[in-house]
């Protein structure tokens, strides 16, 4: 079992990979922005951990850290279904985990010798990765196309490359419409109860030359009613059939503070997220994280010791207030139950 940590300032960043010597590194994503530290591990058991605590987090993410910790599981001559249990308890709430865990399970099913389950499960996690990058590229030209002239964008959370696999799905779209020269400002929430907004998305766009200014989840509404903010834009970790999105706690109420000032609201997502056997997102499962995340920050507490505290870690916004949710197939829109089937294109089935 290896715990070898190394820095880097690779500008061309993705945050996790697979080694040649069947180890998986990754990028702890606890420690920024004030350190870039990778980590590198031969355990599946330290997937699980490093999803529990955050360390690998967002929708896309995961569930390619997932597949990796198989593929270390069946590496190691572990039992590839308890390790798969494991890895999907850690998080409930995000689809893309248990999908890409159903997938790899799905490529193995007959297969019986070791090195061959572990030599397709490399090969199948490796694939996911690899089609997470392509599509997040492919979300950002169809994102990028439909901000049109929106110049000053306002995002919740962190759905850039330290979500995905690589590049980034609300911000793979700004990313691409930066590109193309239409990005003036990004307002960034800081993102109660983990800061992800200011911690990691102000670290990717200013790494990037993206021009950003962070703003507390509070002060949203009042840039979105003074005409200040052109478009909202985030990313998803589970959209139900009829177009219910959750995400990062604090979403919905951006949602209808911008339908209520006649700003676009967008979703960004692969397909990968949509979990068509949920008819609306009063069935999607609801995280709920130590409350110690919210009375204190970085173990200083925040609020008085022992007071008591929810931290809900993601809420559902209703379709009606969702413009358009962009995924790498194409641009769905209301009615959500005939688009959102249209542009999704899994075929994996589903395990219990």
């Amino acid at each position: 079992m290896s715990t070898e940590a190394t820095d880097t300032t690779d500008k061309t960043l993705v945050p996790i990979e697979w080694l040649p010597q069947g180890k998986v590194r990754f990028l702890d994503q606890t420690l920024l922005p004030n350190e870039e530290r990778w980590v590198e591990i031969d355990d599946y058991r330290l997937i699980a951990e490093a999803i529990r605590r955050l360390q690998v987090r967002g929708a896309p993410l995961i569930g390619i850290a997932g597949a990796y910790g198989l593929a270390l599981a069946a590496a190691a001559g572990d039992d590839v279904e308890a390790a798969a249990a494991e890895l999907r308890s850690t998080r409930p709430t995000a689809v893309n985990l248990s999908w890409a865990l159903d997938r790899c399970l799905h490529a193995v099913d007959g297969l019986t010798g070791g090195d061959s389950v572990r030599e397709r499960l490399t090969a199948e996690a490796m694939a996911i990765h690899e089609e997470d990058i392509a599509a997040n590229h492919r979300i950002g030209k169809h994102g990028a196309a439909l901000l049109g002239n929106a110049h000053v964008l306002l995002t919740h959370c962190n759905a850039g490359t330290l979500a995905t696999g690589g590049y980034g799905t609300a911000l793979g779209v700004i990313r691409s419409a930066h590109t193309d020269g239409r990005v003036q400002r990004v307002y960034v929430d800081e993102t109660r109860p983990l800061l992800q907004g200011s911690r990691l998305t102000a670290w990717e766009l200013e790494r990037d030359g993206i021009s950003c200014t962070v703003i507390v989840d509070g002060a949203a509404g009042s840039y979105i009613r003074r005409a200040e903010i052109d478009a909202v834009i985030t990313g998803a970790d589970r959209i139900a059939a009829n177009g219910d999105v959750a995400n990062k706690i604090g979403t919905y109420p951006l949602a209808v503070l911008a339908n209520a000032n006649n700003v676009p609201f967008y979703v960004a997502a692969p397909t990968s997220t949509i979990d068509l056997s949920l008819a609306s997102g009063d069935e999607i499962p609801i995280e709920e994280r130590p409350r110690e995340e919210v009375t204190s920050v970085r173990s200083e507490p925040i609020a008085p010791i022992g007071v008591e505290a929810e931290n809900p870690a993601f809420d559902v916004t209703p379709n009606e207030y969702v413009t358009a949710i962009i995924t790498e197939n194409g641009v769905a829109r209301a009615p959500y139950t005939r688009t959102l089937r249209a542009v999704s294109t899994r075929e994996v089935p589903v395990r219990g």
